[in-house]
């Protein structure tokens, strides 16, 4: 069952190790398949040195086991969530990379203070507010989902693909689990350059027209960055 998918995710969740984004088991990756209603994700603390595609599990949109015989991650509700809420998306990445997860621990948005930043995310990268005591001692990983969603409500998923989940770390997200991981990454890098440039430079500033001209040209209709 959904034998390319799970091949594609399995890489995808490889690909975190390769890009130093995780350590030991420290993240997972899952991507949607929306024909069937079908949720793709890593198995919970499986090793990456021993995974394998087939070691995948499928799920459905209740986080109900379809296919599998190890455990799905133990985050997969939060996926779960981010899948209702979010119909545009394809693939989501959660890390602890180092520079993200200092950001939501710190409990602070990401500002967009640079192209780098603004080619791939429109405006900050959101951090959410404290979880509720209901909600940590509660269905704790549906409640993150939820919570993430709420700080999106003014907000467009597909223009900032990311968050920060305070005192946690960061879940991205894209058009395909490949899309998520490139987002991750870009994340991870964008919070170390602004870590860098607020140490520099405390008081900087950033041009809103740069902003608005680097997102558009790689989004939307007036889009020419790359190839046709």
């Amino acid at each position: 069952m959904l034998e390319e998918l799970k091949d594609k995710v399995c890489r995808a969740n490889l690909d975190l190790v390769k890009q130093g984004l995780v350590l030991f088991t420290w993240g997972n990756v899952s991507a949607i398949d929306r024909s069937s209603g079908l949720v793709v994700i890593k198995p919970s603390g499986v090793s990456y040195d021993e995974m394998k595609p087939g070691d995948m599990v499928v799920v459905d949109l209740n986080g109900k086991v379809v296919e599998g015989r190890l455990r799905p991650s133990s985050d997969t509700p939060t996926h779960i969530v981010l899948y209702n809420a979010f119909p545009g998306i394809g693939g989501i990445v959660h890390t602890h990379s180092t520079y993200a997860t200092a950001w939501a621990q710190a409990g602070r948005d990401l500002p967009n203070i640079g192209t780098t930043h603004a080619d791939y995310f429109h405006h900050a990268v959101p951090c959410t507010p404290d979880m509720t005591a209901e909600e940590v001692l509660g269905e704790y990983e549906k409640e993150t989902g939820n919570v993430i969603v709420k700080r999106f409500e003014s907000l467009d998923p597909l223009h900032t693909p990311g968050v920060l989940v305070k005192n946690h770390g960061p879940f991205t997200w894209g058009k395909d689990a490949a899309e998520a991981v490139c987002h991750a990454v870009v994340l991870e890098q964008v919070a170390k350059m602004a870590f860098i440039s607020y140490t520099v430079n405390p008081d900087l500033t950033m041009n809103d027209l740069l902003i608005e001209k680097h997102f558009s040209r790689k989004h939307g209709p007036d889009a020419y960055y790359g190839q046709k």
